[in-house]
């Protein structure tokens, strides 16, 4: 397993990473998800995702128990959380980045998580709301007391991340050292194209979500949507437009066939993609099966096998309409 420095930080995380979004929130028992997590960690996976809103606070609360029942040390894992939507109604508890909201959520994600301090908070989402200066004193607050160790941003225009970064940098405050945003063959502008100058102006890693568009790019949507597939829950109405987009049908079927010819599978493929830019420090895995985590791990081996002319292969296909890629 390799392990990249987490943008300008000493941490450093481990190239793949396993998430909690969908499966520690509503489809895996305990037994279940300490199976994913024991199988990831024997892969050498340290960084484990998660956040406040995943279930309503259940995917914290079930890898809290996990944490404490597989008893790691502490030393040895890296665990994020994130803030924005939340779990409770109120002016104050949803879709903000105020102080009141912040500093409150993190104590009680600690408290479900089990944990004295994680190691990585994120801002979820941008509040265009609160001002800028709040949110950023807020963060550093958290990391100042010990409650986070680092924080970053989640879905964050250019813009708003450089904001973040002259506040910042004037009060001479904690700086963000993570993005992470959604980053696959499906989705390239953000990373490569809108947040290239930052990027490039105050480098701060990337922890990389859905790598395989949410299961599209695997290819098992091509022929519809099977029963109990992700795209077959209720809350996914809105992933059904990117599977059935003839784009990304076209960007799947070629996935597919290149990994034919190559004895891999499509998520490997795919993931290794994403695992081969640079700029990324960790890519976001999910899975419900521990086969599936050692299927997602397999990636890896291709990172040295493949020559240019794959790469190249893959550039073309999923080319970004009117764009190119940095």
């Amino acid at each position: 397993m390799p392990y990249r420095r987490l943008g300008r930080s000493g941490l450093k995380v481990s190239l793949l990473g396993l998430g909690s979004w969908v499966t520690f929130g509503g489809q895996l028992d305990e037994d279940q998800a300490l199976a994913c997590m024991e199988a990831a960690r024997g892969g050498g996976i340290n960084f484990f995702d998660n956040a406040e809103s995943y279930g309503g606070g259940e995917a914290e609360r079930l890898m809290g128990r996990i944490l404490a029942r597989a008893g790691w040390p502490r030393h040895s894992y890296v665990v994020s959380t994130k803030f924005f939507w939340g779990i409770h109604p109120g002016v104050n508890t949803e879709n903000t980045l105020n102080r009141k909201y912040l500093l409150q959520a993190i104590e009680a994600s600690l408290s479900r998580l089990q944990l004295d301090f994680v190691d990585l908070v994120f801002c979820h989402r941008p509040d265009p709301t609160t001002p800028i200066e709040e949110t950023v004193w807020a963060m550093h607050d958290i990391v100042q007391r010990g409650r986070a160790l680092y924080w970053g941003t989640s879905d964050w225009s250019a813009d708003e991340l450089r904001a973040a970064y002259e506040v910042a940098e004037r009060h001479h405050l904690h700086k963000p050292i993570v993005e992470q945003p959604e980053y696959s063959l499906l989705h390239r502008r953000r990373v490569e194209v809108e947040l290239a100058r930052v990027l490039d102006d105050w480098s701060p890693g990337l922890t990389t979500w859905s790598p395989l568009a949410s299961g599209v790019l695997t290819g098992k949507y091509l022929a519809g949507i099977p029963e109990g597939s992700r795209l077959a829950l209720a809350d996914f109405d809105w992933l059904r437009a990117t599977a059935q987009d003839p784009r990304a049908i076209a960007i799947t079927r070629g996935v597919v066939e290149l990994a034919a010819e190559l004895g891999c599978t499509p998520a490997q493929l795919a993931i290794a993609w994403c695992a081969r830019n640079p700029r990324v420090s960790s890519v976001i895995t999910g899975a419900s099966r521990p086969d599936q985590v050692v299927e997602n791990l397999g990636a890896l081996t291709l990172l040295g096998r493949l020559g240019p002319d794959v790469w190249a292969r893959l550039e073309r296909l999923a080319a970004i309409p009117g764009a190119q890629a940095s």
